[in-house]
C-alpha cells in the first residue's frame, strides 16, 4: 500500500513539473503574433468614436510580453497554443480593411468578433474560407459595404453568423440561399439591414438547430415561408421593417420555444390565430403597422411570460379579451390606432407590473377604471382618442411614477392642482377635449413637464399655468378657439427651454405690444399658420429649423436678414399680403428644403442664387407678380421634386435644362408669359419621374412637345395603391429631445372642367398634363396613348388640326379629357367609350363629324360636351344619325395590359366604391381626402432609449 502511495506521489510530482515547464514556455506562435501585430498596425484607434469602449490592441506589444495569448481579446488553445478566438468588438479600430488582411493567417481561429468598429465602408475581404474551423463570426455594425463575399458560405462549421448593420443598403447580398445553403449547423443568423436582393430561401425551414433569425430592414419581398415559424428550436424571429414582405401566422402545429417575435412594418395579414397561445415561452410580441384582420384571440391572455405586447396600427378590431387580466408579467401594452371596442377597462387593474399602457385612437368606451392604486409601476398611460369618459378616479393622481398621461373625451373644468400631484409627469396629452383649467394655487415651477399637447380642446384662452413651466420644451395649442394677442407672460419661465411651438388654426391677431422679436433663443419649430395675424414677419432666432406663418394677413417685405438663419429647413410664408422683392439670397440658405412663398404680392425677379449643394426639394412661388426669367442656377437644386412658378409674369422660353433634375414630379409654369417652340428643341430630354406638367395659359407655339412627353416614363406605367396617399416631403427635424417628423404635402391649382380648382393635397396617383390656352398647332401625337397612367389631359384652346387619335383609348384610367376649341376634324373614335373612368369629356368647338359613341361613360355626358360640331350626330344631340342611332362601341383594337388594369380596378374602386364606374376629378381630390392626425410618439423601450418619436 505504501509503495502504491509513493508511486502516485511521484507521478503527481512528475506531471506537475511538466505543466510548470509547459507554462514557462512562450505560448504564442511567432507567425500568429506577427500576423496580429501586422493587423494592429493597419489601423488607428479612435477613442472618440461612439462605438468605442476600450482599445484592446493597446495591450499588444512585442517589446514586453511576446505571449500574444495574454493580450486583450486573444484566446489560445491550452494545448496547442494556437489562437482560437479573437474578440476585438468595440475596440475603437478605424481604417480600411485590406483585401489580404493578415487575419487570414490565423487559420486555427474558431471565433472572430470585429463588431462595432469603423472600417471606413471598405469591403468585407474575400478569404474567410481560410477559417475552416470557424464557428462564430461577428462583423456587425463595423461600417463594411458592398457585396458580402460568397466564400463565407464554405464555413460549414458556423454556429453563429452576424453581419448586421445599422446603416441600411451599405451591405448587399445577391442570393441569400447560396450563402446559407451549407451552413446547416447555424443557431444564430443575423443579416439585419443587409440589402437582400432575393426572397427568403425556403431552405431555412430545414435549419432545425436555428434559435435566432434576424432579417430586420433587409428590403425583403415576396412571401415569408410559414414553415419557419414551426422550427423546433426557434426562440427569436425579427423580420420587422420589410414593408413589402407578405405572410401570415400558421394556424396549426405551432409550439416552438419562441421568446421574441417582431413583424413590425410588414405586409403580414390574416387573423392572429388562437394557436398563438401555444407559444408559452413568448416574452415579446411586436407587430405594429401590419394588416391583420379579425380580433385578438383570448389565448393571448394565457401567455404566462409575456412582457411586451405591441400591436399598434395593425387593423385589429373587436374587444380586448378579458383574459388579458391574466397577463401578470406584462410590462408594455401598446394597441394604439386600431379599431378596438369595449366598455370596460377593469381588466387592467390586475396588471401590477404594467409600466406602459398605450391604447389611444380606438373605439373604447365606458368609464375610467374604478381604481388605479394597483398600477404603482405605471409610467405611461394614454387612453386619448377614445370615448373613455366620466369622473377620473382620485387614485390616478397617486401614480407617482407617471411620466406620460393622455386622456380625451373630458368635459368641464380640470383642476390643475390634481395634475401637479404627478411630480414626474413629462408629457401631458389632452387633445380633443372640451375643457378649461383652474388657476393653480401651488408652486408649479418644479413640475418636470416637457411636452404639453392641448390641441383641439376648445380652449378660448391660454391656460395660465403655462407661464410657470420651467422645463417646457414643446407646446401644442393648435385647433383651438383662442383669440386676441399672444401674451408675453407665456415665456416667463420657458425662455431657455422652449424648442417647439404650434399655435396654428386659432384666431390670434398678433403679439402683445406688437413684439416681433421672440425672447426664445433655442426655438427650432414655430407654426402660427392659419390665424388672423396682421403683424410684420418675426425676427427669427438663429436656431430655427421650421417657420410656418402662412394663411394670415401679414404685410411688408421679407428682410434680407432671414438669409442669416443658417439652420432653416422649412420656410412657409404663403397666403399672406407680403410684398416687395424677394431677397436673392433665399436659395442660398444651406439646409433649406421647403420654400413656399405663393399667394402673396411679391414682384421683381425670382431669387437667382442657388449653390452647387442646393438642398431644395420644393419651391412654390406661384400666384405673385414675379418677372424676368427662370435662373439657370436653379439647376443646382438636383433634389428638386416640385416647382411651381404659375400665376406670375415671367417672360421666358421653356427651361429645357429642368430635365437634368431627375427627381422632378411637378412642374407648373401656368399663366405666365412663356413663349417659343418646345418641340423644335433638339436636346435629349429626361423627365422620367414627372407626374404633373402644367404649361397652360402661355404663348407656346409650334407642335405639341412629343419629345418631352416621350421622356415621361412614369406616366407610362399604371400603379395601384391600397389606400389614397399624397405627394409630400417627409422631413425629420433633429431636435435635442428627439426627432420630430412632418409631412409637407404639395398643393397646386389645376384647370378642371373649365374652372380653376385648388388641390390642397395631390394624390400620388394623379398624373396630369395641361397644355391648354397656348398657340400649339399640328396633330395630336399618337404617342400620348403610351402615357397610360394619365388621369387628366387638357389640350383645349389651341390650333390643333387632324383627327382624334384612337390611341387615346389606351389611357385606361383617364378621368378628364378636354380637347375643345381646336380645329379637329373626323369622327370621335368609338374606342373611347371603353374609358370607363372618364367623367369629364369636352370636344366642343371643333369640326368633328359622325356618330357620338354610345355606352359606358358617354351616356352620362351632356350636349355641352359636343356643342359647335355641326357634323356630329346621335344622343345627346338632337340631330339623329342617318343610318340609325349611334352604335355601341367595338372592342378595343389594341392590347390592354390586364395586370395593370386589374391593379387599378382593385385598388381604386375600393377607394371610390359607389362612384358608378366614373368620378369627377375634383370630387376625388377634395372630398375623398381622409385627414387623421397621426400620433407622433411611440414607446419603443421601457427606458425610452430611442427618445420621443413623431
Amino acid at each position: 500500500m505504501a509503495t502504491l502511495s509513493l508511486y502516485l506521489l511521484l507521478s503527481w510530482v512528475f506531471l506537475l513539473s511538466l505543466f510548470r515547464t509547459r507554462f514557462a514556455e512562450v505560448l504564442c506562435h511567432a507567425d500568429e503574433s506577427s500576423a496580429l501585430m501586422e493587423f494592429k498596425r493597419s489601423f488607428r484607434t479612435n477613442t472618440t468614436d461612439q462605438k468605442c469602449i476600450y482599445p484592446k490592441v493597446h495591450s499588444w506589444s512585442l517589446d514586453g510580453s511576446v505571449d500574444c495569448c495574454s493580450w486583450d481579446g486573444i484566446e489560445c488553445d491550452e494545448f496547442t497554443s494556437r489562437v482560437i478566438a479573437l474578440d476585438l468588438s468595440s475596440s475603437c479600430l478605424s481604417g480600411t480593411m485590406s483585401p489580404n488582411t493578415s487575419l487570414f493567417r490565423l487559420i486555427h481561429v474558431e471565433s472572430l468578433n470585429l463588431a462595432f468598429n469603423s472600417f471606413n465602408f471598405s469591403s468585407i475581404p474575400y478569404g474567410f474560407s481560410n477559417f475552416s474551423r470557424l464557428k462564430y463570426l461577428n462583423l456587425s455594425n463595423s461600417d463594411f459595404s458592398r457585396e458580402i463575399p460568397h466564400d463565407i458560405s464554405q464555413l460549414s462549421e458556423l454556429v453563429s453568423l452576424d453581419l448586421s448593420t445599422s446603416l441600411p443598403e451599405t451591405l448587399h447580398l445577391l442570393n441569400m440561399g447560396n450563402l446559407v445553403y451549407n451552413l446547416t449547423r447555424l443557431k444564430e443568423l443575423n443579416l439585419s439591414c443587409v440589402s437582400l436582393l432575393s426572397p427568403i430561401p425556403p431552405v431555412l425551414a430545414n435549419f432545425s438547430s436555428l434559435k435566432s433569425l434576424g432579417l430586420r430592414y433587409c428590403g425583403l419581398n415576396g412571401d415569408f415561408p410559414v414553415s419557419i415559424f414551426q422550427l423546433p428550436n426557434l426562440e427569436v424571429l425579427d423580420i420587422g421593417g420589410n414593408s413589402n414582405l407578405s405572410g401570415f401566422f400558421p394556424k396549426l402545429h405551432w409550439g416552438s420555444p419562441m421568446k421574441l417575435l417582431d413583424l413590425s412594418n410588414t405586409q403580414f395579414s390574416g387573423e392572429i390565430p388562437a394557436s398563438i397561445g401555444n407559444l408559452t415561452f413568448l416574452n415579446e410580441l411586436i407587430a405594429e403597422d401590419c394588416y391583420f384582420s379579425g380580433s385578438l384571440p383570448s389565448s393571448l391572455g394565457h401567455l404566462p411570460h409575456l412582457t411586451w405586447l405591441i400591436l399598434l396600427r395593425s387593423n385589429i378590431q373587436g374587444q380586448i379579451p378579458l383574459s388579458f387580466a391574466n397577463l401578470t408579467q406584462l410590462s408594455i401594452l401598446s394597441l394604439s390606432g386600431n379599431n378596438l371596442s369595449g366598455d370596460t377597462l377593469e381588466w387592467m387593474i390586475n396588471l401590477t407590473k404594467l409600466t406602459v399602457l398605450n391604447i389611444p385612437d380606438n373605439r373604447l368606451s365606458g368609464g375610467f377604471p374604478s381604481s388605479f392604486e394597483n398600477l404603482k409601476q405605471l409610467t405611461w398611460l394614454d387612453l386619448s382618442g377614445n370615448d373613455v369618459h366620466g369622473d377620473i378616479p382620485s387614485t390616478l393622481w397617486n401614480l407617482k411614477d407617471l411620466e406620460v398621461l393622455g386622456l380625451s373625451s373630458l368635459n368641464g373644468v380640470l383642476d390643475v392642482n390634481h395634475l401637479f400631484k404627478l411630480k414626474n409627469l413629462r408629457l401631458l396629452l389632452l387633445s380633443s377635449n372640451n375643457i378649461s383649467f383652474t388657476k393653480p394655487f401651488i408652486n408649479t415651477t418644479t413640475w418636470k413637464i416637457t411636452h404639453l399637447i392641448l390641441d383641439s380642446c376648445n380652449l378660448t384662452k391660454f391656460p395660465q399655468f403655462i407661464g410657470h413651466l420651467s422645463k417646457l420644451v414643446r407646446l401644442d395649442l393648435q385647433y383651438n378657439r383662442i383669440r386676441g394677442t399672444i401674451p408675453m407672460w407665456m415665456w416667463n419661465n420657458t425662455r431657455e427651454s422652449l424648442e417647439y411651438i404650434d399655435l396654428s388654426h386659432n384666431f390670434l391677431t398678433g403679439f402683445e405690444n406688437n413684439q416681433t422679436n421672440l425672447p426664445l433663443p433655442n426655438l427650432m419649430y414655430l407654426d402660427i399658420s392659419s390665424n388672423l395675424l396682421e403683424t410684420a414677419l418675426l425676427v427669427l432666432p438663429p436656431s430655427i429649423l421650421l417657420y410656418n406663418i402662412s394663411n394670415n394677413f401679414l404685410s411688408g417685405e421679407v428682410p434680407t436678414s432671414i438669409c442669416e438663419v443658417s439652420s432653416l429647413a422649412v420656410l412657409d410664408l404663403s397666403s399672406n399680403a407680403l410684398s416687395g422683392t424677394l431677397p436673392h439670397c433665399l436659395g442660398n440658405i444651406g439646409p433649406l428644403i421647403f420654400l413656399k412663398l405663393g399667394r402673396n404680392k411679391f414682384d421683381g425677379m425670382v431669387p437667382h442664387i442657388y449653390p452647387d449643394d442646393c438642398a431644395l426639394r420644393m419651391i412654390d412661388l406661384g400666384e405673385n407678380q414675379l418677372t424676368g426669367t427662370i435662373p439657370r442656377s436653379l439647376g443646382n437644386c438636383r433634389m428638386l421634386e416640385y416647382l411651381n412658378l404659375g400665376g406670375n409674369q415671367i417672360n421666358d422660353t421653356f427651361p429645357f435644362w429642368l430635365s437634368e433634375l431627375t427627381y422632378l414630379k411637378v412642374i407648373s409654369l401656368r399663366s405666365n408669359n412663356f413663349h417659343g417652340s418646345i418641340e423644335a428643341h433638339l436636346s435629349q430630354l429626361d423627365f422620367t419621374n414627372l407626374h404633373i406638367l402644367d404649361l397652360s395659359n402661355n404663348s407656346f407655339i409650334g407642335e405639341l412637345p412629343s419629345k418631352l412627353l416621350q421622356s415621361c416614363h412614369t406616366m407610362k406605367v399604371v400603379v395601384g395603391q391600397d389606400k389614397l396617399t399624397y405627394m409630400n416631403i417627409f422631413q425629420l427635424l433633429h431636435l435635442p429631445f428627439g426627432g420630430v417628423g412632418g409631412s409637407m404635402t404639395y398643393a397646386m391649382t389645376l384647370m378642371n372642367k373649365g374652372t380653376e380648382r385648388e388641390y390642397r393635397k395631390i394624390p400620388d396617383l394623379l398624373v396630369a398634363i395641361d397644355l391648354s390656352n397656348n398657340k400649339f398647332e399640328g396633330f395630336i401625337p399618337e404617342l400620348i396613348g403610351d402615357l397610360k397612367s394619365l388621369r387628366m389631359l387638357n389640350l383645349s384652346n389651341n390650333f390643333l388640326i387632324g383627327s382624334i387619335p384612337p390611341s387615346l383609348a389606351k389611357l385606361i384610367v383617364l378621368e378628364s379629357l378636354d380637347i375643345s376649341w381646336n380645329n379637329l376634324v373626323g369622327e370621335i373614335p368609338q374606342q373611347l367609350a371603353w374609358l370607363t373612368f372618364l367623367s369629364v369629356f369636352d370636344v366642343s368647338h371643333n369640326h368633328l363629324s359622325g356618330p357620338i359613341p354610345r355606352g359606358t361613360q358617354f351616356d352620362t355626358f351632356g350636349s355641352n360636351s359636343f356643342a359647335m360640331n355641326d357634323g356630329l350626330c346621335g344622343s345627346p344631340l338632337p340631330n339623329k344619325c342617318i343610318n340609325g342611332d349611334n352604335a355601341p362601341p367595338p372592342p378595343p383594337s389594341f392590347k390592354v395590359d390586364n395586370e395593370e388594369e386589374s391593379l387599378f380596378n382593385l385598388d381604386w374602386r375600393i377607394v371610390l366604391g359607389g362612384a358608378g364606374g366614373g368620378f369627377l376629378v375634383g370630387i376625388v381630390l377634395e372630398n375623398l381626402i381622409i385627414t387623421k392626425k397621426s400620433r407622433w410618439f411611440m414607446y419603443y423601450s421601457q427606458k425610452m432609449a430611442e427618445g420621443w418619436k413623431r
